[in-house]
């Protein structure tokens, strides 16, 4: 319940689920466990924190209902396929993929170029425009290619299954930086997009038996419980931060776990 506190708190600060911290932990506390029950058992846990992520961020009115419903339907494919595919991957090429994943992603955070204008909204057909006032009367105003938004959600759906990470690592730093999503905007988004995706891997899940009545279950769900209050603590932090802090501490994050991962690939 202690990890579920701290993975629920940092998940929901980034916007992530928490999953891309809980699935290394995971692997590190359970070597004998396959690919298949540890990602379970992490979607399980994130569902649990994404759904109270998103509650605290309604109050906040920074969830784009309207975009994550889209988003949320295009992850469905890709959910189903990484959920089904991640039971035929060994175990040690799954910590290798997923280390590679996270140092790919957090190195690209790093080097990309930082601008300090606010990007030109794109024009022609299938551009959504969308402006949201939050509860403390902030407005926020953006564009994005409908098409743009759907490609990445496949993606999301698919990857986020298959690592058992909930997809909020990918989704948030393509929300912000190929949509030009406000950062809190795509934070408290991505995590109602996460609450659908993680309750369709799980169902597939238990559909196929990964997931029983058993021992990994309970462990889930004690997890889970501590993540519930988490998610509370992390959003309230993530309303008092800048959003290239935010964006530096997912980064960071991620580099870390990926080098921790390969060093315990190598026994080092």
């Amino acid at each position: 319940m202690l990890l579920g506190l701290a993975v629920g708190a940092f998940g929901t600060l980034v916007g992530a689920g928490g999953g891309f911290v809980l699935v290394p932990v995971l692997l590190l506390i359970y070597p004998d466990k396959s690919a298949q029950t540890v990602t379970s058992m992490s979607l399980l846990v994130v569902l649990a924190n994404a759904s109270s992520g998103t509650v605290a961020y309604s109050l906040q009115k920074r969830v784009d209902y309207v975009s994550g419903l889209w988003f949320a339907l295009a992850t469905i494919p890709g959910a189903i396929g990484g959920a089904i595919l991640v039971g035929y991957i060994p175990r040690n090429a799954f910590d290798g993929i997923f280390a590679a994943v996270l140092f790919v992603i957090g190195t690209y955070l790093f080097v990309r170029p930082q601008t300090s204008g606010i990007a030109e909204p794109p024009e022609g057909r299938g551009i959504v425009h969308r402006m949201l006032t939050d509860a403390h009367g902030e407005t926020f105003a953006y564009a994005y290619p409908m098409w743009k938004g759907i490609a990445i959600s496949i993606a999301v759906g698919f990857f986020s299954s298959l690592l058992g990470i909930g997809g909020g690592i990918i989704h948030v730093p393509a929300m912000a930086t190929i949509l030009h999503f406000p950062v809190h905007i795509a934070a408290a988004t991505s995590h109602f997009v996460i609450v659908f995706v993680t309750a369709e891997s799980s169902a597939v899940h238990f559909a196929t038996g990964a997931m029983g009545w058993d021992r990994s279950l309970a462990e889930a769900v004690l997890i889970g419980i501590g993540a519930v209050p988490g998610a509370q603590i992390g959003a309230r932090l993530g309303r008092k931060l800048h959003g290239k802090i935010i964006i530096r501490v997912l980064a960071s994050a991620l580099l870390l776990v990926a080098v921790r991962l390969v060093l315990e690939a190598f026994s080092l």
